[in-house]
């Protein structure tokens, strides 16, 4: 089928809307009709070429959910007219990572930038004959999709679909990462750096992991206060405003857990987010760099001696098979707030603004919305 679909044909090139083919599922695919996708950082790193990729043009978005219109032969778990979400991380729930208990690292999510179907290893878009990347093989900035059923998650009819969408990267990203990867207990001091579409969801979840100080980061003074709609105690424009004031309230203990979700991180960030970590506490790093940089600034003697950690986190470190149907659950009991993480609606075709308003600090998500006009 033919549908159109939001495209990147270089290296900082705007996003276009370009008419693009969109092959049906084969053999462990399904085709989703889509009712919205976020806009995340994310997918920003392909247009600045920070993630690096065989060959452009590529077909972004990762964040979306959808009514499944088709379904491909051997697909017996998921059926037409099913409401699903698409998870960036695919979990096949076979290979070695999935059975240790590591979904969020399936072995199947090593082709995400190829844009190679998992099915047979070919391409599933195409744009005037030529193969197009669907950006972690989902590309939500279309109103169709044609994806692997390993990174498709059923979920219940009556929760809103533009709501679920947000569960496929930032809400689950950002949560697992106070709560799961990052261990956060009752009585705890976390600290959350960068308060995007990802931190404040962080912030939501240390909160309702009862921690006793959220301290949340971010020189956007909007986002500040939005953090203390979500759970946060505290909130500074810097690091080094907030070092101070973690150390006064701690009693010089710092924080248990300091994450690290800002949109594009450099090393540099690094011993600053480790100098309000606690003795025995852990750094979590969220945010995507560029594929490049590998010089990162820290103090060896402090990791040692004070027995940091430093934490890489994906997907929250949690699977997306357990933890999306968990937060669904949290959002049905309202303990969860994904409504307010909503801060603005675009139509595909507006795709440059609504990235245009995310680097001027004025979204916490924004969030394109599929209409009748569009399929």
């Amino acid at each position: 089928m033919k549908t159109k679909a939001a495209v990147i044909k270089g290296i900082n090139q705007p996003w276009e809307i370009e008419e693009i083919d969109l092959g049906d599922p084969v053999a462990g695919e399904v085709q989703v009709r889509l009712a919205a996708s976020g806009l995340c950082h994310s997918d920003e790193h392909l247009r600045s070429g920070a993630t690096p990729l065989p060959f452009y043009p590529v077909l972004g978005g990762h964040e979306g959910a959808g009514v499944v219109t088709k379904v491909g032969p051997g697909v017996t778990n998921i059926a037409e007219g099913d409401h699903v979400v698409l998870a960036f991380i695919p979990a096949c729930g076979r290979c070695r990572a999935c059975a240790k208990g590591l979904q969020n690292i399936c072995d199947q999510g090593a082709g995400l930038l190829t844009g190679q179907a998992i099915s047979d290893k070919t391409y599933r878009v195409g744009l005037n004959g030529d193969p197009v990347i669907q950006m972690c093989l989902l590309g939500t900035f279309a109103p169709y999709v044609t994806v692997n059923e390993s990174s498709v998650i059923k979920i219940e009819d009556d929760i809103p679909l533009d709501k679920a969408a947000l569960l496929g990267c930032g809400v689950a990203t950002g949560w697992g990462s106070a709560t799961a990867i990052g261990g956060t207990k009752v009585g705890d001091t976390v600290v959350v750096i960068g308060i995007g579409g990802v931190g404040i969801n962080s912030v939501q979840g240390a909160a309702h992991a009862g921690a006793r100080f959220v301290i949340a980061i971010d020189p956007v003074e909007f986002k500040r206060q939005k953090a203390k709609e979500f759970g946060a105690t505290h909130t500074f424009a810097s690091i080094e405003e907030a070092a101070p004031v973690i150390g006064e309230i701690t009693w010089g203990q710092m924080a248990d857990v300091t994450i690290i979700t800002v949109g594009e991180i450099h090393g540099d960030m690094i011993a600053p987010a480790l100098g309000v970590t606690a003795k025995g506490g852990q750094t979590v790093v969220v945010g995507m760099g560029n594929a490049t940089d590998t010089q990162v600034t820290l103090s060896l003697f402090e990791l040692t001696l004070l027995q940091k950690r430093l934490q890489g986190a994906i997907f929250g470190g949690v699977g997306p098979r357990s933890q999306i149907p968990k937060l669904l659950e949290l959002y049905r009991n309202g303990q969860l707030d994904l409504d307010g993480l909503v801060t603005k609606t675009y139509r595909l075709e507006d795709i440059n603004q609504g990235y245009a308003d995310m680097h001027d600090g004025k979204n916490l998500r924004g969030v394109i919305l599929y209409g009748d006009d569009d399929y």
